[in-house]
């Protein structure tokens, strides 16, 4: 599926790898704005990987040092600089970028266990249909199990035998390896959703595609979300829910749960903000209206059905649901 066009990178700095040794076939993409001092501890962990990732930073046109100081203490580690705010966006960016066949995501507060990436290219040479795997997710410096594993673990999906682990229809951004040619051919990220539970769509038209979408917990990241509260998610994310019910879902589906987040509006002021940015952008929404084939909205259903509400929910750490199953 082909996205929206959109503006690329006009100030675009890249610097060459140092190093000599050949990059695994992994690459992993960090999209990142104005967290410099995480950044560097995330990228100090990826370079410690035995693997020995390529490493793209995609800067969202931070306004802090973080150019700088990747300048100045990571020259190994290539910079996309893009002159605004991509959102999620930033991330496909990166993809384009690398050309290693499997592409690892990373925030700049998580990286990989070692030993993941390995797994994971293992899974994707074995797989051929194998679009996109989503990782264990473990939480802070305790290590604790992400809720969102059990959740994707449970998925009703099953197994395929063409495929590892368990079929999912949604994941979580900073935990997930994607094959190259089926993100780019599934057309990334969507640009109307910018950052917050932008996971599901991607996941429906990988789908939509024929690629397969598994949970493998083998494959582990970590993750350490900034543990203040973040002003304005819960409203973004049930905006970004909703336009993806727009985007893809059966008409009365897409009624009924804007229906629902009009209810909740009359005593939710995040009900309220999210209800009037998606009509705000719900023309757009409309234009690139793509419904899903019958097999994948099956899935979806069943989906829905297995969360008993018809509705999206999971958690991912500090950072709400931003990898649901539906």
């Amino acid at each position: 599926m082909s996205h929206p066009a959109h503006h690329g990178p006009t100030a675009t700095r890249e610097r060459a790898r140092t190093d000599p040794a050949k990059p695994g076939p992994v690459g992993i993409v960090i999209a990142t704005r104005n967290r410099r001092a995480s950044l560097a501890v995330t990228v100090r962990n990826l370079l410690a990987l035995p693997e020995r990732p390529e490493v793209l930073v995609v800067d969202n046109a931070s306004t802090d040092d973080t150019r700088a100081m990747l300048a100045r203490d990571f020259p190994q580690v290539r910079t996309l600089a893009l002159p605004v705010n991509h959102g999620a966006l930033a991330r496909t960016h990166g993809v384009r970028a690398l050309e290693t066949p499997y592409v690892a995501f990373s925030d700049d507060d998580s990286w990989w266990a070692p030993g993941s990436l390995r797994a994971a290219a293992r899974h994707f040479d074995e797989h051929p249909r194998l679009g996109l795997l989503s990782a264990r997710t473990l939480v802070g410096p305790a290590d604790v199990a992400d809720p969102l594993n059990d959740l994707l673990a449970r998925s009703p999906l099953g197994t395929a035998t063409d495929l590892p682990g368990t079929q999912v229809l949604g994941f979580l951004g900073c935990a997930a390896v994607a094959r190259r040619t089926a993100y780019l051919d599934a057309g990334g990220y969507h640009p109307l959703l910018f950052f917050g539970a932008e996971e599901t769509l991607l996941a429906y038209d990988l789908a939509a595609r024929g690629w397969g979408v598994t949970h493998c917990p083998d494959v582990v990241a970590h993750h350490h979300p900034d543990p203040r509260p973040r002003t304005g998610r819960p409203a973004v994310v049930r905006r970004n829910e909703l336009l993806t019910v727009w985007l893809r879902r059966p008409f009365p589906h897409a009624l009924a749960r804007t229906r629902r987040l009009a209810a909740d509006a009359r005593r939710d002021p995040h009900a309220r903000y999210a209800l009037r940015e998606t009509l705000t952008r719900l023309p757009a929404a409309l234009r690139a209206r793509r419904p899903l084939p019958p097999h994948v909205e099956r899935a979806a259903r069943l989906l829905d059905g297995a969360d008993g509400a018809d509705r999206a929910d999971g958690a991912d750490g500090a950072d709400g649901p931003g990898g649901v199953v539906s």
